[in-house]
């Protein structure tokens, strides 16, 4: 649970405040409040490796000009003790700082030393964090918009985990309400037309036309007959349903288990009508949250600020998907106490986002606990096309086709390569091409390169010294530094991921760390130079590796040895 960059910027900031208390104690400034100094990496590299602007930040209550500000406090920076090598005023008032290499050979030492935990830090300190996802309705395959909220969904899921918090994986089961009466209506219906013909039974607009549910009727039928005929349409329905669902759910975990997603809890929405609901109903009608009209029950516009009343109780007395949704948030905060809830949904429930966050202050509950990341369509290609269905099958392509096309490694690269907000063009041909112009392929050969480099020279009895016998000081080229610069940003992407909930930071900086790799393996020998040079390229390429398999392992993709 350890960065460099927190050591440096911490001695940064101790040299920096030293060095205002000396001008200070000097006469040479006032006395002041220091705020909290900002440092970040300027986007040039001739600015140095790390910059404030503190100096602007306090020229006001200095009465000084930034950069004069900035001048005073780098005259009395000590540099004694630390990595700073040099320190300069830029622009404005910027104080730019450059370091020796000694910070980059304590990366490498600290790669070796953490191996496989080297990346992870503790900004969540055990906070109790549920990342719901996927949560498709049981009543049909998984389809596009599944397999990228579910690549995104476990990613972030496992992002969270590497920066020290507590994470809940969950599954929200929709076995209730409306779509199960739809689903059970859409059986009954393909069942009839099977004995009866499709033009004797109608079927619903609003039900579900997929192939599927005739299959469920076609191997219900193979096993039961026509037992249901004589039976009266709630009977019917309820059998079709009970023999569907779990065959649905089945398909749903094994396919979810094939993508290596693995789920905590599995929550039952049909759990929440053995009395949460009303107990749920009732607290925001104690609140004074609902209002009633029509011979229904309404979440009060008013008194939440939405746009209009949104109905929770119909006139039937049965429950809209909106009250269940909030009985189960309910449950996830107040009942198992998650300090933190994350959902990822498809961009067209963004209408949901503000009666959700409404819902959560009339029960007491903070808005900003509830964070909800909404991810945008997928449009497949192949052979420059847009795809759609499945050649195999004629149906519409779900995530068990997908997989069957390109394999996991590549869905779950190239499901995390765009930020959720954005379009995803996902290049079916791209995600199979053994070329370096596929970013998964480009990524897993850098790692069984180095695998091979190592396998080789280990045939041939030359293994890599330990650590504190190796000269680090000899890694002096220009491709050799910005490799190792390369692998000290780990610990900071995770961090800079787990706070902005996009993954696909990640898909990016591995294929840059890829990227320097064969940048250096082309410019430097690792075998045939003098064995102190080499032992300190082996121990190079031996952290690089640790730190592609970290990524790819928390990506849930494969680190091949052999390519």
């Amino acid at each position: 649970m350890y960065s460099i960059y927190e050591e440096i910027t911490e001695q940064l900031e101790t040299a920096v405040k030293n060095a205002i208390s000396r001008a200070i104690s000097e006469g040479e400034l006032p006395e002041a409040e220091i705020p909290k100094i900002m440092f970040e990496r300027p986007r040039e590299e001739a600015f140095g490796d790390l910059s404030t602007n503190l100096a602007m930040q306090m020229a006001k209550q200095m009465k000084m000009a930034p950069r004069n500000l900035a001048q005073v406090i780098v005259k009395h920076i000590k540099t004694e003790g630390t990595y700073i090598d040099k320190v300069e005023v830029a622009g404005p008032g910027f104080i730019n700082f450059y370091f020796n290499n000694e910070w980059l050979y304590r990366t490498l030492r600290l790669i070796d030393e953490k191996r496989e935990h080297y990346g992870e830090i503790n900004i969540g300190n055990g906070e109790k964090v549920m990342v719901e996802f996927v949560s498709a309705n049981p009543t049909g395959p998984l389809h596009m918009g599944n397999a990228r909220g579910g690549a995104l969904g476990d990613c972030i899921a496992s992002v969270l985990e590497k920066a020290g918090y507590n994470v809940t994986r969950e599954y929200y089961i929709n076995d209730a309400g409306n779509q199960i009466e739809k689903f059970g209506i859409s059986l009954e219906a393909r069942y009839l037309q099977q004995f009866m013909g499709e033009d004797s039974v109608p079927f619903p607009e609003d039900g579900y036309h997929g192939e599927d549910i005739i299959d469920h009727v076609k191997d219900y039928i193979k096993e039961h007959g026509d037992n249901l005929l004589d039976k009266s349409p709630e009977e019917r329905r309820k059998a079709l349903v009970e023999y569907a669902l779990p065959r649905n759910l089945k398909r749903i975990r094994d396919g979810l288990t094939r993508y290596r997603i693995n789920y905590d809890v599995w929550f039952s929405e049909s759990s929440l009508y053995e009395g949460e609901i009303e107990e749920t109903m009732n607290i925001l009608r104690e609140r004074g949250y609902v209002v009633e009209k029509d011979g229904a029950v309404w979440l009060s516009a008013e008194k939440t600020g939405l746009e209009k009343d949104e109905v929770l109780i119909r006139q039937n007395g049965y429950p809209t998907y909106m009250a269940s949704d909030i009985a189960y948030h309910r449950n996830k905060f107040v009942k198992r106490g998650f300090d933190r809830v994350i959902n990822l949904w498809g961009a067209d429930h963004h209408g949901h986002v503000a009666r959700m966050k409404a819902a959560m202050e009339a029960l007491g509950i903070s808005k900003d606990r509830l964070q909800i990341v909404l991810f945008q369509l997928v449009h497949l290609y192949k052979d420059g096309e847009i795809v759609r269905m499945s050649k195999r099958t004629g149906r519409a392509i779900t995530l068990d086709d997908l997989l069957d096309e390109v394999g996991v490694d590549a869905a779950r690269f190239f499901f995390n390569m765009k930020t959720s907000g954005s379009h995803l063009d996902f290049d079916m041909d791209l995600a199979v091409e053994q070329s370096n112009n596929n970013p998964v392929f480009y990524v897993q050969y850098a790692h069984a390169r180095i695998c091979s480099i190592l396998r080789k020279l280990n045939e041939e009895n030359i293994e890599m010294l330990p650590a504190d016998r190796i000269n680090l000081a000899l890694l002096t080229q220009p491709e050799e530094l910005a490799l190792i610069k390369k692998l000290a940003e780990y610990p900071e992407e995770i961090r800079m991921a787990a706070q902005t909930l996009e993954p696909s930071r990640l898909t990016h900086y591995v294929i840059d760390v890829a990227s320097h790799f064969h940048r250096f393996y082309n410019a430097c020998r690792v075998k045939g130079e003098r064995e102190d040079l080499m032992q300190a390229r082996l121990f190079l390429i031996h952290c690089t590796r640790i730190v592609i398999k970290n990524v790819l392992d928390l990506l849930k993709i494969e680190a091949p040895e052999k390519m």
